[in-house]
């Protein structure tokens, strides 16, 4: 995986976690950043822990980044 591949991972899985943390912050402000931690690492981690078909999502989500990011 090409590194700047890894930096979109980065960059997404951090507002996976702002945006989660935000969100939960008016509900449960005791877990609200550790929810978001925790989803944004399962988006890092794993792009597709909920799903069944996590090749064909991890397969779209290199198309997206390919088109987003110059050659190797």
């Amino acid at each position: 995986m090409p590194l700047a591949y890894q930096v979109l991972d980065v960059l997404i899985a951090g507002i996976v976690a702002g945006v989660t943390a935000f969100a939960l912050g008016a509900v449960a402000p005791t877990v609200a950043t550790d929810v978001g931690v925790l989803l944004a690492g399962m988006y890092y981690f794993s792009r597709n822990p909920w799903g069944g078909n996590g090749e064909e999502v991890n397969d779209a989500i290199d198309e997206v980044y390919a088109s987003l990011v110059p050659g190797k």
